[in-house]
């Protein structure tokens, strides 16, 4: 699943980075923008947790905007196949943004997090909300398909001297069940970061520290190894076509 992977925080770090290439067109209904980004990643990372086994990832999107807020887009990344049945992520996100005022944004959206080839019952539907104000976004995020999971993050962004930006992000999720029985009985964990970007030689360039508190019995459990839920540093560099 991608929202908290390290294309996207150097997405929030960069604000418009990633999409500042794209083309604009006019239709009946308004005008439309269209944009694409690519990322190389030493790992891909969600809510702290390694999604490709310790491995690099490749990752690109496609997004399509209306003047008005709608937005519509798909984003893919390779995972690791023991983990998820697949090789590869294929994310498809509707939504709606907005501005408050000047200083206040909103975000409404849903996505299906989907796995080829490991059938539907590997697929994931949630919706999404968040609010932005300088800097500061507060948001959550409820998976009610297959299961429920409520996940609520706060994040901050801020621009650093020589042309770098610096993200602060902190996590917790409720799976509303015991994450690993009997091991393991907890319904919740927490998850953390720490980005640095930059953009450079017109590529966008982002270092990012991340930790959960999962035990390494559950992690696994989940994915093999203990160490894939452990502290993380991941490189990324992005370019938006």
């Amino acid at each position: 699943m991608k929202k908290t992977t390290t294309c996207l925080c150097s997405a929030f770090i960069f604000g418009t980075a990633l999409t500042a290439s794209a083309e604009s067109f006019d239709t009946p209904l308004g005008s439309i923008d269209a944009s694409m980004s690519v990322t190389l990643a030493s790992d891909y990372i969600w809510r702290g947790q390694s999604q490709t086994a310790g491995t690099g990832a490749i990752q690109g999107s496609l997004d399509f905007a209306h003047e008005s807020g709608l937005y519509i887009g798909a984003w893919a990344s390779n995972v690791d196949a023991d983990t998820f049945g697949a090789s590869i992520e294929i994310d498809y996100y509707l939504g709606f943004a907005g501005q408050l005022s000047d200083n206040l944004s909103y975000d409404l959206s849903w996505a299906t997090y989907t796995y080829p080839k490991a059938g539907g019952a590997a697929s994931v539907d949630e919706v999404l909300a968040s609010l932005s104000f300088h800097g500061l976004t507060l948001g959550s995020k409820y998976a009610y398909e297959p299961q429920s999971a409520l996940y609520t993050y706060v994040s901050y962004a801020f621009e650093l001297p020589y042309d770098l930006g610096l993200e602060l992000h902190m996590g917790h999720t409720d799976t509303k069940d015991p994450l690993n029985p009997p091991t393991d009985n907890g319904k919740t964990y927490r998850d953390w970061a720490v980005t640095l970007g930059k953009p450079l030689l017109g590529l966008d360039w982002a270092l990012m520290y991340s930790d959960t508190n999962l035990k390494g019995s559950t992690c696994t459990a989940w994915y093999g190894k203990s160490r894939y839920c452990n502290s993380n540093l991941t490189l990324s560099v992005s370019k938006g076509l």
